[in-house]
């Protein structure tokens, strides 16, 4: 078989198998909708991980016995707040509750997520909204959807007309790290139109791929809620980098996903 076919065979076999993630993470949403509405209360450190645990367990029970009879012989990665670089092979990077502290706060900015690895580049993703139904989908080479519509990252060309965004990483960042997602917010005041700081990371994204936001940076990371973005702002015609203008790996300490005429000017304002 010539190379150009089994390159054809590949793509055809992702597609499928995208089409067949989708169907899994909205099941595992329409799970977490069902539990969706009121404030969960919590008085302690260890009741709000319970909580936690309680949704990301719903959606789980759905999505790993299903991704693995899709996928057999991939791993499963099983910190969703992992870093670094995955040992060879392919892997489901999987956020069951993605934004899993607004669903217990009754707020809407939350996803269930799930991104297949293969030799460590993201090749296919599934991006489920349970709240509005929207499905955001990517796959390597053939672009961004929003439920079947291509997506498109802005055209806009100005730092001072955009809307720009960040977020936390976790509660438990180090000093370090906080003072610099302080100052980058307090450089972004001063150059771009609007700053947004919320989480979770994968929403934001979302925004930057469909050319509603322009860029959107973090400090440290985890894959689960940079990878199924880094995806989606790539095919969405994006550019992916740290905040140092350098490729971004999933070792990297910093992340920003821009539209390209946005891109330069961002690096120049975190670099500050």
């Amino acid at each position: 078989m010539s190379e150009t076919l089994q390159t054809t065979d590949v793509a055809a076999s992702d597609a499928d198998l995208l089409a067949q993630t989708v169907i899994v993470v909205r099941e595992a949403g329409s799970a977490l909708r069902d539990r969706f509405g009121e404030v969960v209360r919590y008085q302690s450190g260890e009741e709000l991980m319970r909580a936690l645990a309680v949704n990301d367990d719903t959606a789980l029970d759905i999505l790993r016995p299903r991704l693995t009879r899709l996928r057999p012989d991939a791993g499963w990665v099983e910190d969703e707040l992992d870093g670094g670089a995955l040992p060879p092979g392919e892997w489901w990077v999987v956020d069951p509750a993605e934004g899993n502290v607004n669903h217990l706060h009754a707020l809407p900015e939350w996803a269930v997520t799930a991104t297949l690895v293969r030799e460590n580049q993201p090749v296919l993703t599934a991006v489920h909204l349970p709240l509005t139904g929207e499905t955001y989908t990517a796959l390597t080479g053939a672009g961004a959807h929003l439920d079947g519509r291509p997506l498109h990252v802005s055209g806009t060309a100005d730092l001072g007309l955009s809307i720009v965004a960040t977020s936390q990483a976790r509660p438990d960042e180090d000093e370090e790290v906080v003072r610099r997602v302080g100052s980058s917010i307090t450089a972004m005041l001063f150059d771009a139109l609007v700053v947004r700081a919320t989480v979770p990371a994968t929403l934001h994204l979302l925004n930057v791929a469909a050319g509603r936001i322009d860029a959107f940076w973090q400090f440290a990371g985890a894959r689960a809620d940079l990878l199924p973005g880094a995806l989606l702002v790539t095919e969405a015609g994006g550019r992916i980098s740290d905040a140092e203008g350098r490729p971004w790996t999933p070792q990297s300490q910093s992340f920003l996903a821009a539209a390209p005429g946005v891109h330069a000017d961002a690096v120049s304002t975190l670099s500050r």
